[in-house]
């Protein structure tokens, strides 16, 4: 794909095509009720669409040190990418109805295996309803011939806690995070034991990467806003992060739609920094 984001359109066209191969995948989740997603995609999901739940195939296991959301194992996701039947030349759709604040999260971890086909449907489940087309409330069957994707060298960069500590005292790379701006700040933290920020990091909270009616904005515009917040760092001299790597994914992607491709996902974010209290926090808004 040339670009990131597929429209309504374009993924009529595509499911119509005989001669090209796509797996269509719903990412819906909600941080507050885990259980939630799933039901959603069983109240109804866009035909033939799959299911990934992001703590349980999107994320690996947890230990109390590594985030809320640390990455999968790259083998035991690339496995279950073929039980879904995607191939090495697969297109895989991802969608949520949630801005495609996890969609994306899908989006980075096939780029991170190395698998370039990955698109992400612009305004998600909404966009799809909108345009007045059927979705299907019975859960697609696997199929019974897996495919062929496998682990391959990555597409996408990271860096550990060690590489963003090791920055604070002598930087070279910009961390951008993806919350907001109360939490960044500090304030109203729900979700992980500390609130606050990494030192020196600069705040683009990812729904402003949105219209008011959950489309990307277009890139000219994506590129203005991103420029006034990294300035005239190289976008592969910037770190993404967030709560737990799931939202940075979303900076990520409309970077990408930007045309700012090189900037690297810090994975075990804030919920791993502040899981040890060696590391500084900073608050307020600088």
């Amino acid at each position: 794909m040339s670009t990131p984001l597929i429209s309504v359109t374009e993924l009529q066209a595509l499911r119509n095509d005989p001669l090209r191969s796509s797996v269509v995948i719903d990412c819906s989740f909600d941080l507050a009720d885990p259980a939630a997603g799933r039901e959603a995609y069983r109240q109804g999901h866009l035909p033939g669409a799959f299911y990934l739940h992001l703590d349980n195939e999107l994320s690996g296991p947890r230990n109390g040190q590594n985030g809320r959301h640390p990455l999968p194992d790259p083998d035991t996701f690339a496995a279950r990418l073929r039980a879904l039947g995607v191939n090495r030349d697969t297109l895989v759709v991802a969608y949520d109805a949630q801005g495609s604040m996890y969609a994306a999260r899908l989006w980075w971890l096939l780029r991170w295996i190395g698998h370039e086909a990955v698109t992400v449907l612009d305004g998600g489940k909404n966009a799809w309803v909108k345009a007045g087309l059927p979705v299907a409330a019975d859960p697609t069957p696997e199929p019974e011939m897996p495919g062929n994707i496998e682990r391959g060298t990555p597409l996408v960069q990271t860096v550990d806690a060690g590489v963003v500590l090791e920055n604070l005292a002598k930087p070279v790379l910009l961390v951008v995070d993806a919350r907001a701006p109360d939490r960044f700040r500090g304030e109203n933290e729900t979700l992980d034991p500390v609130g606050g920020h990494i030192p020196g990091a600069a705040n683009r909270f990812f729904k402003d990467n949105l219209t008011p009616d959950g489309y990307f904005r277009p890139a000219a515009e994506l590129r203005a806003d991103f420029a006034r917040v990294i300035g005239q760092t190289v976008p592969a001299q910037t770190v993404m992060q967030c709560g737990s790597g799931v939202t940075a994914c979303h900076n990520l992607l409309a970077l990408e739609v930007a045309g700012l491709s090189g900037s690297a996902l810090y994975p075990g974010s804030w919920s791993e920094w502040c899981a040890d209290p060696a590391r500084p926090v900073a608050t307020g808004a600088g």
